[in-house]
Parts: C-alpha cells; sequence; structure tokens
C-alpha cells in the first residue's frame, strides 16, 4: 500500500499538470480559430468589393458601347433577367437627360397579366449589363427585391424634370448607382 501511494499521488499531479497544460492549448487553439473567422470575414469583404467593381466596370464598358452602337427601337421590349436568369420585365421607355442628351434610366416593366397589373420602374442605365448575346439586359437583383423598388404605374409617370429628380436621390440609392 505505501508502494501505491506515490504511484497514485504522482498521477494526480501528471493528470493536473497534463489537463492545465490542455486547458491552455484548447484556449490558445480557440484564440487562432477566432483570429482565422475573422481573417475569413476580411477576405470575403475584400473579395465582395473587388467584385463590385469588377462588376462596375463591365457595366461602364458594355453602357459605353450600348451608347455608341444601340437604337432606341432596338433596346425597347428588350428583356430584362438577373443573374439567375429569372425575368424581370422589359425595358418599355428610355429616359433621356435632356442636357447630355445620355440615357438616364431604363423603364422596366414587371408584374402584372397581359399588360394589366404591370408596375413600372425606372431602373437607372448604369445598373443594366448587357449580355454578349445582346439578347437581354441582366439587371443584379432577384424579384422579390425588385418588387419593393421605387416604381409607379402607366397613370403616373413622373412628368417633369422637378418628379425626376425628387426619384432621383431613390432611386440611385436602392440600386447602389453613383450619380
Amino acid at each position: 500500500m505505501k508502494k501505491l501511494i506515490p504511484i497514485i499521488a504522482v498521477s494526480f499531479l501528471s493528470a493536473g499538470l497534463v489537463g492545465t497544460s490542455y486547458a491552455t492549448d484548447v484556449e490558445s487553439k480557440q484564440k487562432e480559430l477566432v483570429k482565422k473567422q475573422q481573417d475569413v470575414q476580411e477576405t470575403k469583404q475584400e473579395l465582395k468589393q473587388e467584385a463590385k467593381k469588377e462588376a462596375n466596370e463591365q457595366v461602364k464598358d458594355s453602357n459605353k458601347s450600348m451608347q455608341q452602337v444601340s437604337r432606341a427601337s432596338k433596346i425597347i421590349g428588350t428583356a430584362v433577367k438577373n443573374a439567375n436568369g429569372d425575368n424581370l420585365g422589359d425595358i418599355k421607355e428610355l429616359v433621356l437627360n435632356p442636357e447630355s442628351g445620355q440615357v438616364v434610366y431604363a423603364v422596366v416593366s414587371y408584374g402584372g397579366v397581359l399588360g394589366m397589373g404591370d408596375k413600372l420602374f425606372a431602373v437607372p442605365w448604369k445598373a443594366l449589363l448587357w449580355t454578349p448575346d445582346k439578347e437581354h439586359y441582366i439587371l443584379n437583383v432577384d424579384k422579390a427585391t425588385l418588387k419593393n423598388a421605387p416604381g409607379f404605374d402607366k397613370a403616373h409617370w413622373p412628368d417633369s424634370a422637378s418628379k425626376w429628380d425628387q426619384q432621383r436621390e431613390e432611386i440611385d440609392q436602392f440600386y447602389h448607382i453613383n450619380p
């Protein structure tokens, strides 16, 4: 029995030291994991910003091309889809800036049945991306988001520059467009 007591004491002390060491190691690993998770979040944010910049550059390039070679009659009636290929409507009208002569908005019709109950959305021209096959335009919003976009019905168009100016800020904010 006397020989067993030192063995048991050493075992308990060893377990205590190992336990403390293990706890310290676990705590260290947890801190490392938290740091890595923060790094991953930062990287995701950076990638998101880079993707957004790249998308904006594509839009600018496409819009530049559209401004140079497109006729309004070819644009009006063209389908608008999101990146998933969901149909978001079609372009009914183009709104021009009379001072610069450039297209400011494409008026997209969405919803309704057989042209009745459609809601019209003034989508900033910069928010549309012309597909390489020139079959449709892409608007990077989903259907649910589009339903909440600032819009109007066919009978209540903004009919003056001041009314367009009132809507411009709200529209540009909604579509995340810098004027």
